[in-house]
């Protein structure tokens, strides 16, 4: 695994938590010589697992919109910055460039990114292994609906079972590395 993106809140959330373990993230990257591909602002939790990453030796990709430039700030110090037309472009190149994706806690945009290329997985436009750090129990209502999902008949169990969770960013990692990317249809039989 050469590279991890990672969808983050761009605020630093309420509590303390949130950045501390943003900055764990970046250094474990660095530590496993994995490079770190977010969405290229230095503000919030996105600075943060970005300024951890870069302090511990680490190298970041990140991306980020001309509308977002000014607004979210673009990080100047990272290893390399790219400046896309729009939110699609971010996106996609955002995907192309890694082998696997986190999401840290954050918003609509946080959560709308996991849920997109967890449905480029599921519909196997790409084979790439996800997971949520679940700091703090930020995402335990979350993982407690999508477990209703398959049970309700709207996906199947082994889909369901891509998206990885852990609290610890070192054993979420593993999981992604080890991930079994099932071969069977989207598609739920009546």
């Amino acid at each position: 695994m050469q590279s991890i993106c990672v969808f983050c809140g761009s605020s630093i959330g309420q509590s303390p938590a949130y950045r501390a373990m943003a900055m764990r993230l970046g250094e474990t990257l660095a530590e496993q010589g994995i490079e770190l591909v977010y969405g290229g602002a230095q503000v919030g939790l996105m600075g943060a697992v970005a300024d951890a990453c870069l302090a511990a030796g680490g190298r970041v990709f990140g991306v980020i919109p001309e509308h977002l430039d000014r607004i979210e700030i673009a990080h100047t110090g990272l290893t390399e910055l790219q400046v896309v037309a729009d939110m699609h472009t971010r996106k996609s190149v955002m995907a192309q460039r890694a082998d696997a994706f986190i999401a840290l806690p954050g918003g609509v945009g946080t959560l709308e990114e996991l849920f997109e290329v967890w449905t480029w997985t599921q519909l196997g436009i790409h084979r790439k292994p996800l997971g949520v750090l679940n700091v703090a129990g930020f995402y335990d209502g979350l993982l407690g609906f999508l477990n209703q999902i398959p049970t309700a008949g709207f996906m199947r169990p082994k889909h369901r079972a891509l998206l990885q969770d852990s609290d610890q960013p070192d054993r979420l990692i593993e999981c992604l590395k080890q991930a079994h990317l099932p071969d069977v249809p989207k598609w739920v039989e009546p």
